[in-house]
């Protein structure tokens, strides 16, 4: 079972102009899978789960499909956030840090993270106005303003200055909606996660495509750049 699963919610605009509808008409249809794949997820039994909800791109978006996200996002935070505690879901928001974030979703942000900080059933991490280059850029400034010297800086200790870093590393990306793409999503913690795509739209998704994207993983042989000993003339061992 993977112990940490990442989904990136792609697809809500297609779904909605197949249906002849507004793109937000498609955002909305998506809070009944982001809560499914939630409960999914905790039922199986993984650790963390993280959601791809608005990148550091998506600010590119027209001003008046931004600003329903923003209100929609704030409406399914204080919809759910009892629900999550009750669940025992520690909930925690990646980003969060341009200026242009409304003033009471980032106080909705900040509340549910104290309302949910003691929580360990599982983690919930919503990635919102996330950038995986800025993560990586921001950790590169806070090692140079602690001073450390060059040769002392590792992986390990490089890691140590990422936002949230417990966090780890991802096993498991679901992209739906069948594109292949990283789209800036978690840049350093994806580096040797296993990838599927279905082509399910993210408003069509559930939890049965959840759990068959986690049996699709555990078939999977992960070697992190090595082989194993049977394709080199070896024997199992």
């Amino acid at each position: 079972m993977p112990h940490h699963v990442a989904c990136v919610m792609d697809g809500n605009g297609r779904w909605a102009a197949r249906r002849s509808l507004p793109r937000t008409s498609g955002h909305l249809a998506a809070e009944t899978t982001v809560i499914d794949v939630i409960e999914a997820a905790r039922a199986a039994g993984v650790g963390w789960l993280s959601l791809y909800a608005f990148s550091t791109e998506n600010w590119r978006r027209p001003g008046d499909e931004v600003d329903f996200l923003m209100r929609l996002v704030r409406r399914v935070v204080r919809k759910h956030a009892l629900l999550l505690h009750a669940r025992g879901i520690r909930c925690r928001f990646l980003g969060v840090a341009d200026p242009r974030i409304p003033a009471p979703l980032a106080r909705d942000f900040a509340d549910l993270m104290t309302l949910t900080e003691a929580n360990r059933a599982m983690t919930l991490t919503v990635a919102f106005d996330h950038g995986g280059r800025r993560d990586i850029v921001e950790a590169a400034r806070s090692l140079i303003r602690s001073g450390v010297p060059a040769d002392a800086v590792d992986e390990r200790y490089f890691a140590a200055h990422l936002p949230f870093p417990d966090t780890p590393d991802v096993d498991l990306v679901i992209r739906t909606s069948g594109e292949q793409r990283i789209s800036n999503f978690m840049l350093w913690q994806v580096a040797y996660a296993e990838w599927i795509f279905p082509p399910v739209l993210w408003p069509d998704f559930r939890a049965a495509h959840f759990v068959e994207c986690l049996q699709t993983y555990r078939q999977r042989e992960r070697r992190f750049g090595g082989v194993t000993p049977h394709t080199i003339g070896e024997p199992h061992p």
